[in-house]
């Protein structure tokens, strides 16, 4: 019984990860991760490698901002649908 129940976790948990990964959330965390490996032992670094790091800052922040903006654009566009559905199927029809 035990085993059935860690093989329907394992395989619950492969899409849910896979769906996690997939995200904006996840590429964003990757990321940011992917930043911390570049510049951790730069200790704030003067000169060029400053200018570098500011611009791979300014890069993700860029990329953040486009994410966001399709995903608020997605959000609009599923608020209308649902106010379209909810709307009173009366008004539309005014002669009836």
């Amino acid at each position: 019984m035990w085993l059935l129940v860690v093989v329907l976790l394992v395989a619950l948990m492969i899409p849910i990860t896979a769906i996690l990964l997939d995200s904006p959330l996840g590429r964003s965390f990757a990321r940011r991760l992917e930043g911390q490996g570049d510049g951790g032992g730069a200790g704030g670094g003067a000169g060029a490698s400053g200018v570098r790091q500011l611009e791979r800052r300014v890069e993700v922040l860029e990329t953040d901002l486009e994410e966001l903006n399709r995903s608020i654009t997605g959000m609009r566009e599923e608020l209308q649908f649902v106010q379209r559905l909810l709307e009173d199927p009366r008004k539309k029809k005014p002669g009836s």
